[in-house]
């Protein structure tokens, strides 16, 4: 009985062990995007010296072109991962990312950099969209939600401490070291991933790579009202989102010249997102996920046109006054990322990869235009980002109430 009992309790730990080191290799792949993002924020000025763009708001298409590879990139790699398996689609991305690296690395030309930015995102888009295929594959129901939630807080912590790590590397060595240091963290996790993670994807359940399975599954998703709303909604949100990411480092770096303090500030406001999802586990089933949609889409353009009201004739608010507006709009973007991704999907759910895919970049195609238009006027205050938020939100509270707005009732007369 003794030893039965014994036998029992270890293999139990071994179990629970495994799924510890599952938890931190699925964040560990989704880590390596925000990485790529975030860290690079510190150095955006140096860098833009290096390869000669003309204004500020250039510098911040370093940012938001790495967001156009990752919409593109799931096209692709959704299809070839149900095609030929979860790991050679995660060795393919990472391969794109590695190559993608070197050419950044290594030019002085304005367009080579976006480039090879916009490679660095399709190549990223693999184990960033595989990590959830492979979760899906081995878990099921609650179950699944529950490892996804342990994910996603174990990534968040990259973007806190992101920022300050760039800036360390920057203080130590160059710019160039911020790719090379992701390379080498890309590595390391690619060569975990090899070693401990075993090919989710049954033969059984493999699907022919084809572009007509990508079309058809196109014309399926643009037919549902709900799909198309609140991935148009999702847009407009991230795009609002992405304009802060590439301009942050112009905000409190030039413009409130918080040179040492903008990763620490980075990071308390990547916290205010990082607090609204954890929250957003436990009022998604009180609520359910369209209420806090709405709630949080309410406060979002409330916030902003607030900020414009009371700050509309003044050039440099109080950073204390701006970081509090801003931690109220992300706490509010938190509470929206998930649940207008999974709200766009319920429709579609029959074609769920393929519909991720299309979904993911159409919002792409809508935020970064979006984001790339109001950084524009992002120059000398941050008045326009409001503007921009409140327009974005005022605009996604009207889809949202034609989403909501059902189909009027046919009366027939008895004659």
């Amino acid at each position: 009985m003794a030893r039965k009992a014994f036998s029992y309790f270890c293999r139990m730990q071994k179990t629970k062990g495994s799924q510890i080191e599952f938890i931190a290799l699925m964040a560990a792949l989704m880590s390596v995007t925000a990485l790529s993002i975030d860290a690079l924020l510190p150095a955006l000025d140096i860098i833009g010296v290096a390869i000669q763009t003309k204004t500020p708001a250039d510098n911040q298409l370093l940012i938001s072109m790495i967001f156009l590879g990752l919409g593109l990139g799931p096209l692709v790699f959704g299809p070839l991962a149900d095609a030929k398996g979860r790991k050679s689609s995660v060795y393919f991305g990472f391969t794109v990312f590695i190559i993608a690296s070197f050419i950044c690395m290594y030019t002085r030309s304005f367009e080579v950099m976006i480039l090879g930015r916009i490679l660095q995102g399709i190549g990223l888009s693999a184990p960033r969209t595989i990590c959830v295929a492979i979760i899906r594959d081995l878990y099921e129901g609650d179950y699944m939600a529950r490892i996804m939630s342990f994910v996603t807080v174990v990534f968040l912590l990259v973007p806190i401490i992101a920022p300050a790590m760039g800036k360390v590397i920057l203080d130590i060595w160059n710019w160039q070291a911020i790719f090379l240091v992701q390379v080498i963290i890309s590595l390391f996790v690619m060569l975990w991933f090899w070693r401990r993670q075993e090919e989710t994807l049954k033969p059984a359940n493999r699907i022919p790579f084809s572009i007509e399975r990508i079309t058809r599954g196109f014309r399926e998703t643009i037919k549902y009202k709900r799909t198309m709303g609140f991935t148009i909604i999702q847009g407009f949100i991230v795009g609002s989102f992405i304009v802060y990411i590439s301009a942050s480092q112009q905000i409190f770096q030039n413009q409130y010249g918080l040179v040492d303090e903008f990763p620490y500030i980075f990071a308390g406001l990547a916290s205010a997102i990082g607090a609204a999802i954890l929250l957003n586990a436990n009022f998604v089933v009180r609520f359910g996920m369209e209420k806090i949609v709405t709630g949080a889409l309410i406060g979002f353009f409330f916030v902003s046109i607030l900020y414009v009201i009371l700050f509309n004739d003044v050039l440099h608010p109080s950073v204390y006054v701006l970081i509090g507006f801003f931690a109220m709009q992300f706490f509010c973007i938190g509470f929206m990322f998930g649940n207008l991704r999974a709200l766009a999907m319920e429709p579609v759910g029959h074609i769920a990869g393929i519909g991720a895919a299309i979904t993911g970049l159409i919002s792409t195609l809508m935020a970064v235009p979006i984001s790339t238009f109001i950084g524009r006027f992002i120059e000398e205050t941050t008045l326009p980002l409001f503007i921009g938020f409140s327009s974005c939100a005022a605009i996604s509270l009207c889809i949202l109430f034609w989403i909501k707005k059902k189909a009027p009732r046919t009366v027939v007369l008895k004659p």
